[in-house]
């Protein structure tokens, strides 16, 4: 007996059994295969644009994540550093073994959780609730809530080429039942599909006809906990595909699943095939591609950009024609894979079924992409799993407050008819959702819940107060007009003044940057990074950060409008048929909601609202009866 139990332990399945043991609740996790847990079955790399931003997220609220990867990587960048910090993200090179041995250790030594190998094959309800968990081998464990957190080993199904036979990712098994299971509940399952390229043993790539790609120095840390000093000590290196693998993708493209009509399931728009990019980008000469070390104790490195389907022979042809693996060696083919998802517009912002009580999804049977999308949606799974157990009140994340929110609203709402991958660009709000402030959106959030600790509060509190305190000083702090002041000024290109500034304005001005100013002001070198970070940020984009806020405020006020989950849609007459039928099966949790709902226009949002206040209006007039 479990009060929880997940079912698979990739990184969504960790998060939501770490999250939900931590607040005090008796978990369960079923894995087909220990040695798979944790698994990083395409690239090991952890972060990246917008990823980053999720993972510090996760980190804030109490996850696991963000600590592993800065115990156990290889490379770390800071990327897009020359745009503005709202789509400044960090990625790191994982050791793929030592990430998994460090989240296996964290989950064998978690009080209240139990990790066991195991397949889900039934999910036992009773008057639309969670009762149970049949696995396949008989095993009946009585429990009050579930988080399915599966990945793609639903029916998986591995392709290359000709080749098809049914297994999960790196040879592993799939899971068979489950998804019999799920459709006799009442879930349409559908095919989505992704694929990795192949691995090639480092003894046989001549990196001498490659560009190296260093790391950064100083290393900054995924984890808002973290305080050591972390070093890289690994370099990727950037290579291209000639005309050469271009015509010989070209010439065999009739044997290419793809396009042959063996593969059935969606792939991800945003990640194609090198046989796909080849089609759709066919004015391109070539196509950048980045080894990757897999880790420390592995010969094998990751071949980025190749990601492919194509017969053996044909990934032995093609690998050969770029320059570095003229003469390379695979250990891995490059596959595809299908596998079963649901429609996640079946699920709660709170990823719980809209219909089932306690069944909670995270990860990619919800239809998302990612290690990173996946654990962040097993750590709101496993916290609202908790939650709900204790007879609290859920976790909601909004688009407003964090990108955790803007991937459950995209889900929830609007759904995916593709494997889906988180984007700056679908955060509208994201100078406000940088990755540098997490801890100051969400740390509070985590506390109250019960799984970010007082370290993290106090941590988040002291930077928010130490930086308060700077930008005051900054605004007190004056320079008197001279020559000393006005030299400095020339040597960064600005004009020079006649009156006295405060810090705040000169830091205001193009070009000049906090660390400048320590020139005038030693006492500015004592801040700690991520206070000036703040600071800088707060007076370089004040204006831009204005209008944001202005806006939040605005949307806040639709999403505040909460419509009750009993709304009978089907009777509002003034409602159109399409959102009628839309509303009824998505039951959206405010007007803000409703209104992302493909099908719901604003005409019929103004029509919730007017009724809204009708049934506000006659509650009143019943009170005062």
């Amino acid at each position: 007996m479990a009060d929880l139990v997940v079912a698979g332990a990739g990184h969504a399945g960790c998060e939501a059994a770490l999250a939900a043991a931590r607040m005090g609740i008796d978990t369960l996790l079923l894995t087909l295969n220990m040695d798979g847990v944790a698994l990083m079955a395409c690239n090991p790399v952890i972060g990246g644009s917008a990823k980053g931003h999720l993972v510090r997220e996760l980190d804030a609220l109490g996850g696991e994540m963000g600590r592993a990867i800065d115990d156990t990587f290889l490379q770390s960048r800071m990327l897009n550093t020359g745009k503005g910090p709202a789509v400044h993200a960090l990625r790191a090179q994982a050791d793929k073994q030592a990430y998994q041995n460090r989240m296996r250790r964290a989950l064998m030594t978690q009080d209240r959780l139990t990790l066991r190998q195991g397949e889900v094959a039934s999910i036992e309800t009773e008057n639309n609730r969670v009762v149970a968990v049949t696995t396949t081998t008989g095993a009946r464990i009585p429990c009050r809530a579930v988080v399915a957190a599966t990945g793609v080993y639903l029916r998986g199904s591995i392709i290359i080429g000709e080749h098809r036979h049914d297994g999960g990712p790196q040879g592993l098994m799939n899971a068979s039942e489950l998804s019999a299971g799920l459709e006799n509940l009442g879930f349409e399952l559908r095919r989505f599909k992704t694929g990795t390229p192949a691995r090639v043993d480092v003894r046989s790539i001549d990196f001498d006809e490659m560009e190296e790609q260093a790391g950064d120095d100083p290393v900054v840390p995924f984890s808002f906990l973290t305080d050591k000093k972390l070093e890289n000590t690994y370099s990727c290196y950037l290579t291209w595909t000639t005309p050469e693998t271009h015509r010989i993708i070209r010439e065999n493209l009739h044997r290419a699943p793809l396009y042959s009509g063996k593969i059935h399931g969606i792939g991800p728009r945003y990640c194609p095939s090198i046989e796909d990019k080849i089609v759709r980008f066919a004015d391109k000469e070539r196509h950048q591609l980045f080894l990757e070390p897999e880790g420390r104790e592995s010969r094998e490195w990751y071949v980025q950009g190749m990601s492919s389907s194509m017969p053996e022979d044909v990934q032995w042809e093609m690998y050969r024609t770029i320059p570095g693996l003229r003469r390379c060696e695979f250990t891995r083919l490059a596959y595809a894979i299908e596998y079963d998802c649901i429609d996640s517009r079946e699920l709660r912002p709170t990823l719980e079924s809209l219909r089932i009580g306690g069944l909670f999804f995270a990860g990619q049977i919800n239809g998302t992409s990612g290690y990173e999308e996946a654990a962040c949606q097993g750590l709101l799974a496993g916290m609202n799993a908790a939650l709900k157990l204790q007879g609290k009140k859920q976790i909601l994340l909004t688009r407003d407050m964090a990108y955790i929110g803007v991937l459950t609203d995209d889900l929830t709402t609007k759904g995916t008819d593709e494997p889906y991958r988180m984007m700056t660009s679908r955060a509208e709000h994201r100078l406000y959702l940088r990755q540098d402030n997490a801890d100051l959106r969400l740390t509070e959030i985590g506390y109250a819940a019960g799984l970010a600790g007082e370290e993290r509060l106090e941590r988040m509190i002291r930077k928010r107060e130490e930086t308060a305190a700077l930008l005051e000083k900054m605004k007190t702090t004056r320079f008197a007009p001279g020559e000393k002041l006005n030299n400095w000024l020339r040597q960064r290109e600005q004009p020079e003044t006649a009156g006295s500034v405060n810090e705040e304005e000169l830091l205001r001005r193009p070009k000049i940057r906090l660390k400048d100013l320590e020139e005038l002001d030693e006492s500015l070198a004592g801040a700690q990074p991520a206070v000036k970070e703040q600071a800088e940020i707060a007076v370089k984009y004040e204006g831009y950060l204005e209008k944001q806020e202005k806006l939040i405020l605005r949307a806040r006020e639709a999403e505040e409008t909460l419509l009750p989950e009993d709304t009978p849609y089907d009777g509002i007459e003034s409602l159109r048929l399409e959102a009628r039928q839309k509303l009824m099966k998505q039951k959206p949790v405010s007007l803000g909601a409703a209104g992302r709902i493909p099908g719901v226009n604003p005409a019929d949002v103004a029509v919730l609202s007017i009724w809204l206040e009708k049934q506000r209006r006659s509650r009143g007039e019943q009170e005062d009866s």
